[in-house]
């Protein structure tokens, strides 16, 4: 086989990949675009404010650096909504539930309100705190679902600045394997076999 022959097979093959990865960084882009525009418009709906510092001075040291970042702000993003959920609402859950989890305290409502002798005051507060875990694990879930979206976005966008590059690097190294064709005419890479 041809020296210029192989170059130009290896090349053909290196620009249809470098297509291939234009068209996947391309569609990598519009999901990224899609999938972060989507997050956004949903979270903005909500209408959310970040806490401001005073509202979260009484929290835990790491809790207060997650939200001093976004303190303020309209909560638009999926790292807003991780601060949000994780360290604002699950930190008020903690200290109103004494740390106890919806199933717990929901377990202790169903048998506390079975009981024909149990101080109606109690199951009150106890259901009460129950709704309470109940909202607010599902406005978590709801967040943490949407910082979940906004980091496959990111990783969307990332993979199509990879992509590109690896096109642009594919065409590169096609277009210098097509040039080297020409210079490699006569170049036998693989000699016949002499007759015997």
């Amino acid at each position: 086989m041809k020296r210029s022959a192989l170059d130009r097979l290896v090349s053909w093959i290196g620009l249809a990949l470098a297509a291939v990865l234009l068209v996947a960084g391309g569609l990598l882009a519009y999901a990224s675009a899609f999938v972060s525009g989507q997050v956004s418009d949903q979270l903005s709906a909500q209408k959310i404010t970040m806490p401001v510092e005073a509202a979260f001075k009484n929290l835990a040291p790491a809790d207060q650096e997650a939200l001093r970042p976004f303190a303020g702000q309209p909560l638009t993003n999926g790292n807003q909504a991780k601060a949000f959920a994780d360290h604002y609402i699950y930190a008020h859950m903690n200290a109103s539930g004494g740390g106890k989890t919806y199933e717990e305290v929901s377990g202790e409502y169903i048998a506390l309100s079975k009981d024909p002798a149990a101080d109606p005051a109690k199951v009150k507060e106890l259901g009460d705190l129950r709704q309470t875990l109940f909202m607010g694990n599902t406005l978590r879930s709801m967040l943490l679902t949407a910082y979940a979206f906004g980091t496959m976005g990111t990783v969307a966008l990332i993979a199509s600045i990879v992509s590109f590059a690896g096109a642009i690097v594919l065409a590169v190294l096609a277009f210098l394997g097509l040039r080297h064709a020409k210079t490699a005419e006569g170049d036998v890479l693989v000699a016949p076999a002499a007759a015997e």
